[in-house]
């Protein structure tokens, strides 16, 4: 058959995936010339002489000549495959619609071509309907689909397949989607696509069928799978009952496992199946050949030169005789903190490699071979960090235990890990490191990725007293420069004297003339930039007044108005408010400064720090009567002034992995602060002095003594391997308030107790604020003002992290707590406790701080009550140790 075509070749894709011819008519044609092309006869031999694109904006010519893999001079044969698979290109490129390869001019074996290409449109924006918002939004970062991209039949399958995949992963088996395009009205060129999803209900399992099993019970094994639970079940209560095809195939080798760590190397899953038991329920059927259970019989070692053999053997902790338990053979190898693998890595054998083979197999006995290459000690070659842009480079590279010249150590690397989290600069659930060994010549490389954080933080708030409005502006900065403020450091870093890692604390609080108070801190943490040793400064003063005895004599007036029916002259007028009654002549003025050093020990670890501080605070009263200071004279102590001048030992080891939402480590502080036992240098009689004289009784503590004990401890205990762990939190606390004369007992720095430990604008400013949820503020403190000289503390907390994020940290917890305060320290009685318990949520937010609200229940009687403390709520901001 012979066809005149005003083209040499034109095919098209037909849905089923075939090629067709496609012959067009003569207005499709370029010129009334045409060509004739024989499908009968030989093919003819052509040169391309020119290639011209046309139907398509946006794209150079050469890039869409490029994708059909024709090119100027290359010789077709007409009509041949060339051109086909040219077609075939451009359809599997998958941006256009319609391809069509036009001939325009054959002059003997020259010809020039002509691509007619239709370009898929682009998205101007898509929805997502029938999900719920937060579905939505975890969806919209994970399909794919932005605006601006255009659409292709690929992109709307992957979309369908990651929607799906989703929704599989939430237990939702039978998830539908609907993908529709809708034309911009706007510009046809481009289509609004809309997700239709109905989600079905939720797979769950119905029920598990277990076959073949003797040595595990049907409730053993179920008890292994993790994910894959029945429903309906009490003990499944707070288990996850949706079905999951990924999850069920974990909860399969777990089963396996269990037989493996029990000695059953054989065993393995015979048959299973999954079969629909209704519209929302699966039935799961397990067949398991468990095998018979094997004994050690010998343990040798080969190519071990660095440990010796029976070394290893006691690290191995497996001998003849012993269950062959697969998981803790691998745990002794790898995993375990100590395990044999670990000890070589810690001493630069980064190329070790241990391979434990069952040489021989007879009967129920097994003899293994651990053969072990050590090859050669590896030392650290190069250290890069990527996405550190809040601190000077030198900085962040004086924490890294890894040093470029430095045996490889596993352990260093860790510590390293910790030691950048624990700065704050840095999202700790975004540190990753990249170890790359080199055999070649003994060395490792090792790669820093971090995600810097904002870490500073900034406090407005305002809150109402008895005396009005208390307002409060505190500003954190926490990668302060004082070398850049003094212009000491030529390469600053923006407008703000930052880079260097220190510590500058500016805070005010105040409600006009009743109460003010002012503080400023510095801390830095390398004091001279050479070693760990820091150096803090502080310095405050706060002045609070009180109201005028006019207040009280107007209350009574207006009271005995009220009941003869008065009405009394100052009714109506607001002359009921504290702030009416202003009195400068009744204060306490407070100034505190301090100067503290600390210093990174060796000994026993390098988790253990040692500081001082030399702290002096001077109190200022001027006829006020808050302090309950009891003279000899039997006069309370309201004007005069006393001086602390005191000097504190701390001793602390920190090794918690996380600063925010800590999973393991601990935090033990043990503190001694103490001043010069003035009376032990005075022959003077404390028992009578100043009985017939107040100023003589004052001057008792004109010099106030102590000495203070304080003893702190936390732990906390990750329930599982994964990131959204489970965490056990608990505490153990206690101090005590001690005196060189018992008559000269120090009245400023007890233990006030009860609450939500948030200390600041109240009468317990000589006390140290302790907390116990369940109760309300102070309320365990003897006769319920600031004589609490000894205290305790526990505590156990299970915290469950809801949101962990570079922005924000969220966690939930429930806690029980017990505490109280003693007058004395002989009262002293870890067993006459307090009770309570509760639940809380925490959120951390860079600029603001830890925040929280508390719900708990005091389950006991406080003094003078004749029922139990009962529910309260409590507000926390800041994080206590």
């Amino acid at each position: 058959m012979r066809y005149k075509f005003p083209l040499l070749l034109c095919l098209s894709l037909s849905m089923a995936g075939t090629i067709v011819p496609h012959m067009a008519t003569a207005q499709e044609a370029h010129s009334e010339d045409v060509p004739d092309i024989l499908y009968t006869s030989t093919p003819k031999r052509c040169e391309i002489r020119s290639i011209k694109v046309e139907g398509v904006k946006g794209y150079e010519d050469f890039v869409l000549i490029g994708i059909s893999g024709l090119s100027i001079g290359q010789k077709i044969d007409l009509p041949g495959d060339d051109i086909t698979e040219a077609i075939k290109r451009y359809w599997k490129n998958g941006l256009f619609s319609d391809v069509k390869i036009l001939a325009d001019k054959i002059e003997g074996e020259k010809v020039d071509l002509i691509i007619q290409l239709k370009q898929r449109p682009r998205i101007t924006d898509f929805t997502i309907s029938g999900v719920k918002k937060g579905e939505r939004d975890d969806l919209n970062g994970k399909i794919g689909l932005g605006k601006g991209s255009q659409i292709t039949p690929n992109l709307i399958d992957r979309a369908k397949l990651l929607i799906k995949r989703y929704f599989d992963d939430k237990g939702f088996k039978n998830a539908e989607v609907l993908i529709t395009e809708r034309t911009d009205p706007q510009n046809t060129e481009q289509v609004y696509v809309d997700i239709a999803i109905d989600k079905k209900e939720k797979i769950k399992v119905q029920s598990i069928q277990i076959e073949g099993n003797n040595v595990l019970s049907d409730k053993k094994i179920k008890s292994v799978m993790k994910k894959t639970n029945e429903k309906n079940k009490l003990k499944n209560i707070f288990k996850t009952k949706k079905f999951i095809a990924e999850k069920y195939e974990e909860d399969k080798q777990l089963i396996i496992d269990k037989y493996n760590e029990l000695g059953y190397r054989d065993a393995y899953i015979e048959e299973d199946s999954v079969s629909a038991h209704d519209e929302k329920s699966v039935n799961v059927y397990l067949k398991i050949n468990e095998g018979q259970r094997y004994y050690l019989r010998n343990i040798s070692w080969v190519g071990n030169t660095v440990y010796p053999t029976d070394l290893l053997a006691e690290q191995l902790q497996m001998k003849k005789g012993d269950v062959y338990n697969q998981k803790l053979l691998t745990q002794r190898t790898v995993s375990d903190e100590d395990a044999i693998g670990n000890n070589y890595y810690n001493r630069g054998y980064v190329f070790y490699h241990l391979d434990p083979v069952e040489v021989n197999v007879d009967g129920d006995s097994i003899d293994l071979e651990m053969r072990i290459v050590e090859g050669p000690q590896a030392t650290i070659n190069k250290v890069s960090i990527l996405g550190n842009d809040r601190l000077y480079e030198h900085v962040l590279r004086r924490e890294l235990r890894t040093r470029p010249g430095d045996l490889f150590s596993k352990d260093a690397v860790e510590r390293s890990y910790r030691e950048i989290a624990q700065m704050g600069h840095f999202n700790p659930e975004a540190i990753k490191y990249d170890i790359k060994p080199d055999y070649s010549n003994g060395t490792v490389d090792i790669g820093w990725g971090l995600e810097s954080k904002a870490n500073d933080q900034i406090e407005f708030s305002a809150g109402w007293g008895q005396t009005g409005i208390i307002g409060k502006a505190s500003l954190k900065f926490t990668n302060f420069s004082m070398a850049n403020l003094l212009g000491k450091n030529k390469n600053r870093r923006g407008i703000l004297p930052q880079g260097d890692g220190e510590t500058l604390t500016l805070s005010a609080q105040t409600n006009g003339r009743y109460f003010q108070s002012y503080s400023v801190s510095f801390l830095d943490p390398w004091f001279g930039g050479k070693r760990p040793n820091s150096l803090s400064i502080s310095a405050s003063y706060s002045i609070q007044t009180d109201v005028s005895s006019r207040y009280y004599n107007d209350n009574y007036i207006r009271g005995l108005n009220s009941l003869y029916g008065g009405y009394g002259m100052y009714n109506n007028y607001g002359y009921n408010n504290y702030s009416n009654y202003y009195d400068p002549d009744k204060s306490m003025k407070v100034l505190s400064l301090g100067i503290g050093w600390g210093k990174r020990l060796r000994w026993p670890d390098d988790y253990f720090t040692l500081s001082a501080q030399l702290s002096y605070q001077h109190f200022m009263l001027k006829e006020w009567r808050y302090l309950y200071i009891l003279l000899n004279n039997g006069q309370y102590l309201t004007t005069g002034s006393a001086n602390d001048l005191n000097l504190s030992l701390t001793l602390a080891r920190n090794s918690i992995d996380n600063p925010i939402f800590p999973r393991y480590g601990s935090e033990f502080s043990l503190s001694v602060q103490a001043t010069p036992p003035y009376s032990l240098f005075s022959k003077k009689d404390y028992s009578t002095y100043g009985k017939n004289n107040y100023d003589d009784a004052a001057n008792m503590f004109r010099w106030i003594e102590y000495h203070k004990w304080k003893f702190k401890f936390k732990s906390y205990t990750a329930l599982a391997e994964i990131k959204k762990t489970p965490v056990i939190m608990t505490r153990v606390e206690f101090g005590l308030l001690g005196h060189y004369n018992k008559y000269k007992r120090s009245p400023f720095g007890t233990f006030y107790m009860g609450g939500d430990g948030m200390s600041g604008y109240s009468y317990n400013y000589a006390s140290e604020t302790i907390a116990l949820r369940g109760y309300e503020n102070g309320s365990l403190t003897p006769y319920g003002g600031g004589e609490g000289y000894a205290y305790m503390r526990l505590g156990a907390e299970l915290r469950y992290p809801i949101m962990l994020e570079n922005s924000t940290s969220i966690y939930a917890l429930g806690f029980v707590e017990a505490g109280n305060a003693w007058n004395k320290v002989g009262n002293f009685n870890p067993f006459q406790l307090k009770r309570s318990a509760g639940v809380g949520v925490r959120i951390f937010l860079p600029m603001i701080g830890m925040m929280g609200i508390d719900w708990a229940y005091g389950f006991d009687k406080v003094q003078n009550s004749s029922s139990p403390s009962g529910s309260q709520f409590h507000f926390i901001i800041g994080q206590e140790f």
